[in-house]
């Protein structure tokens, strides 16, 4: 009898908690998956986001970030968004393009003449809308960017500075159908080995290249056997900040818009810190210049006249992504390329 007395008060117990509704303004604990390593200055800049967000909610939404891939690999983060069992993500554009083709827009080879260009377009608010605004239809909701860096080329053959160059190495690329593209039209072999195999593919000639970053190419030791660098600048990797539109519909405007400044915080930290980790690399403490010095490294630096080479050689590539993302956003990105270019 007192067993099914304790039994019964318990379950009565159980429904009365269960029936209470949730308290306007309660703290709630979110999650931010991403696959930067947490010196990174995309790392730094998502712990930006989480700090200003639990500032600005007075401690209503802590956010929780999950770096180095630690939630999963940028595709499994763009499906647990879309499935609703990730709040919150940074996924290259390389990736999402799978989903929302139009995307692959940023990605276009040799699009911007500089990096004061790049962010100006980048931060335009009419080329963030138009951008973003072909991702709710995928189960998406972005609200800015985090980025990678400027990509460069580096190979165990020789110096590249034309297209012809390029012709015959065996390089790693992003899994991406521009970036594969993009290789083939300069009469490379494209590969998409996983990211973390790319040392022991360079070490054992699976691959004689590279293409990364000149900053992340040293911190994962590729310069350690790939000694040819070229500054080809060919691609942004610029990703997303995408956000599960169930958990987007449960924020009040004013977090919404709390969430839209924070990914600015989040981007001018990510620039910042980038630009510091040049000057200063993690453990040896010297500068990217200094540690290609120190370690025969040969950087090759374009002429305006050699990176137009490799421009022009584009074109192909351009033309197909034109049609592949529409004629109309297309245009208007190239339009809003040359009208921040020189300011």
């Amino acid at each position: 009898m007192k067993r099914f007395v304790v039994v019964f008060v318990c379950a009565v117990f159980a429904v009365g908690v269960l029936a209470i509704p949730s308290v306007a303004g309660a703290a709630t604990t979110i999650k931010f998956g991403h696959i930067a390593p947490p010196f990174h200055g995309q790392s730094k800049g998502i712990d930006a986001f989480a700090e200003y967000v639990k500032e600005k909610t007075k401690g209503e939404i802590e956010i929780k970030t999950f770096p180095f891939g630690q939630l999963g690999s940028e595709t499994s983060l763009a499906e647990q968004v879309q499935a609703g069992t990730l709040e919150i993500a940074s996924v290259t554009c390389a990736v999402l393009q799978n989903s929302a083709p139009q995307v692959a827009v940023v990605d276009l080879p040799f699009v911007f003449p500089d990096r004061k260009t790049a962010y100006a377009v980048l931060d335009d608010p009419e080329v963030q809308a138009k951008i973003f605004g072909y991702l709710p239809a995928k189960g998406f909701i972005g609200i800015g960017w985090t980025e990678n860096e400027f990509r460069d080329i580096t190979n165990v053959k020789r110096e590249i500075r034309k297209p012809d160059d390029l012709k015959g190495l065996k390089i790693r690329v992003m899994n991406s159908p521009i970036y594969i593209d993009t290789f083939k039209q300069l009469g490379a072999s494209p590969t998409d080995l996983p990211f973390p195999e790319i040392y022991s593919a360079l070490q054992n000639g699976t691959i004689d290249a590279q293409e990364n970053p000149l900053l992340t190419s040293i911190l994962i030791k590729a310069t350690e056997i790939t000694k040819f660098v070229t500054k080809t600048g060919h691609i942004l990797t610029e990703c997303i900040i995408i956000v599960t539109p169930d958990y987007w519909k449960k924020l009040t405007p004013e977090q919404q818009n709390i969430f839209r400044e924070a990914a600015k915080v989040c981007i001018k930290t990510n620039r910042e810190v980038n630009v510091e980790l040049e000057k200063k690399l993690p453990q040896s403490g010297i500068s990217v210049e200094e540690y290609c010095a120190k370690n025969n490294v040969k950087v090759i630096n374009l002429t305006p006249e050699e990176r137009g080479a490799f421009k022009t050689a584009m074109q192909q590539v351009w033309t197909k992504y034109r049609e592949k993302i529409g004629p109309e956003l297309f245009d208007f990105f190239q339009a809003k390329v040359k009208s921040h270019s020189g300011k």
